[in-house]
This record gives C-alpha cells, structure tokens and sequence, in this order.
C-alpha cells in the first residue's frame, strides 16, 4: 500500500505542473523567445514555491499543521495583483517578445512560484483525492516521503515542459504568432488575477 501511494503521489505531482496555468504560458514564451535554457531556470525557481505549498498542503491533509484562512486571502490579493499588473504588460507590450512579460527568468520563476493562485488550494484538492483511499496510511512519518514523491513528479513533469517549450515547431509557431500568444497570455494572468482577488475579497467580507 505504502509503494501504492508513494506511485500515485509521483503522478499526481506529474499532473500539477502538465495542468496548464501562468506558469505554463510563461514558460512557452520564454522556450520561444531567449531559450530553454531561460525557461529551465525559470521553472526550477517555481519548483521552490511549489515544493513549500505542497509541504503545506500533504502537511495540514494529514493533520500536521493547519493555516488560518486570512493567510491565503492576503495571499490572494497579492498575488492576484501580481497577476494583474503582468497581464496589462502583456497587452501593453508590442508583442514581438512574449518572454518581455518575465524580466528575470529567476526572479520571475520565485514570485510565480511562491504567489501561484492555483498552488495551495489546487494542490490541497489534488493531494486529498489521492489521500482519501489510503487513509490507513496518513501518517507523520509518510510527510517527508510523500513530499519527495510530489517533488520527483514536479522535476520530472518540468523536463518535460522545457522539452516540448523549446521544439523547433512551438518556437516557430510562437514566432509567427507571437503578437497574438503575448495578449492572450496578459489575458489570461488579467483573468486569472481578478478570480483571485475576487475569491479573496468575498472571504473576507463573509467571515467580517
């Protein structure tokens, strides 16, 4: 049962980063525009931010720890305005370098990581699913392997990524359309950064 879950923990962490989100289209436009070499060091800074909300997420299913919910709605207001003012440079940008919305592949891969929308929440719904018919074996000794698990899904899933990011045909298709990709991105961060704010604003005023 324990190598059972351990497996499934892998493919879930294979499945949090292939599941499409900012990240991902940043990390097309960086594997079109400067390289994969951009994109790489990109996503192995967003790793870290992934790896610290998967601890919390594995930790608090099993009952190590729990956050109180104000934490995540300031959470959600920052990073929901970090979304937002990415995408307005996106649609302000002149579209000829989609990468322009990431300024520093690593500085950006930390942010993203650390203020991901989708990391806390996304990750507790995934890893509680998995969780649920191996309830015999939630136990505190299993956080840190169960974690390494996630983590190896993670790194391998981000190969992965920089790999098809970086084929000769998504980088041509990028070129060609590069214009179209940029204001769709901004988009889609304005999009996904107001759902944040709003989610976070309406927890608030309920629990007020």
């Amino acid at each position: 049962m324990i190598l059972d879950l351990f497996a499934t923990t892998f493919v879930a962490g294979l499945l949090y980063v292939f599941i499409p989100g900012p990240a991902t289209l940043a990390a097309l436009s960086l594997s079109a525009g400067p390289g994969r070499m951009a994109c790489a060091v990109f996503l192995s800074c967003h790793l870290l931010g992934d790896l610290a909300w998967t601890i919390l997420a594995i930790s608090a299913i099993i009952g190590v720890s729990q956050a109180g919910p104000l934490l995540f709605d300031v959470l959600g207001l920052a990073c929901g305005a970090y979304l937002i003012w990415l995408g307005v440079k996106a649609l302000r940008g002149h579209g000829a370098n989609g990468a322009a919305i990431v300024d520093v592949p690593w500085k950006s891969g930390l942010i993203f990581g650390f203020t991901n929308p989708k990391a806390y929440p996304f990750a507790l719904a995934m890893f509680a699913a998995v969780f649920a018919r191996f309830e015999d074996a939630m136990a505190f000794q299993n956080v840190v392997p169960l974690v390494l698990a996630a983590f190896l899904g993670y790194c391998a899933a981000t190969v992965g990524v920089v790999f098809w990011t970086g084929l000769p045909v998504t980088r041509r298709f990028f070129g060609r359309h590069s214009r179209l990709i940029t204001r769709a991105i901004g988009v889609i961060f304005i999009a996904a950064g107001a759902k944040s704010v709003g989610g976070a604003l309406s927890n608030m005023r309920l629990r007020a």
